[in-house]
């Protein structure tokens, strides 16, 4: 095994600015809300194993469906679409038939917001420049701050307060449009 230091500080860099776990803060707010709790270790377990899938096999999955990276890139960002819509308009888009957190854990925290179809392009496309066991590193240190911000989105919450809340949900929820229309332009030309 090689690990270069170097690497490791770029992978993680770059996951890090993807995953986007503190702009991600007003949805695992409103997730909790809704789901009346967050299980930080599955969620977390679950992005884990997502990304270290996508690490390993994630071209070869898409293909066995016939589906190509771009196209998956696209759908994570109708997704994401919806959910800033959500946050921007305070309308509830995506049905919640029940208030399991477990599931809520999952879906949509997992995937996509956390181990999304950016999250998938990104480590694939870091395979082609860094080694493997670099990439590893990084996504581990993406985990440990995306499990630390999952586990004390409650805290969060109390510093933000309602107001505070309300306005990083709306801001963030622009951002979130915005970054799934850039994915958007992106893979359909």
């Amino acid at each position: 095994m090689n690990f270069v230091f170097k690497e490791i500080i770029s992978v993680s860099i770059i996951l890090f600015s993807v995953i986007d776990i503190l702009g991600a803060i007003p949805i695992i707010i409103d997730l909790r809300k809704k789901a009346g709790s967050i299980h930080a270790e599955q969620a977390t377990l679950v992005a884990g194993g997502l990304m270290i899938t996508y690490l390993f096999l994630g071209i070869s999955i898409l293909s066995l469906f016939g589906v190509d990276v771009k196209s998956f890139a696209i759908a994570g960002a109708l997704i994401l679409f919806l959910i800033g819509f959500e946050m921007i308009l305070g309308r509830s888009i995506f049905k919640h038939e029940t208030t399991n957190s477990k599931a809520t854990s999952i879906v949509p925290l997992a995937f996509p917001i956390i181990a999304g179809a950016g999250t998938m392009t990104t480590i694939i496309s870091l395979k082609a420049a860094y080694q493997v066991e670099n990439i590893i590193i990084g996504i581990m240190l993406n985990l440990l701050v995306v499990y630390i911000v999952l586990r004390n989105s409650q805290q969060l919450e109390k510093i933000l307060g309602p107001t505070g809340a309300d306005i990083l949900r709306k801001v963030f929820g622009m951002i979130l449009i915005a970054i799934s229309i850039k994915l958007i332009k992106t893979n359909l030309f």
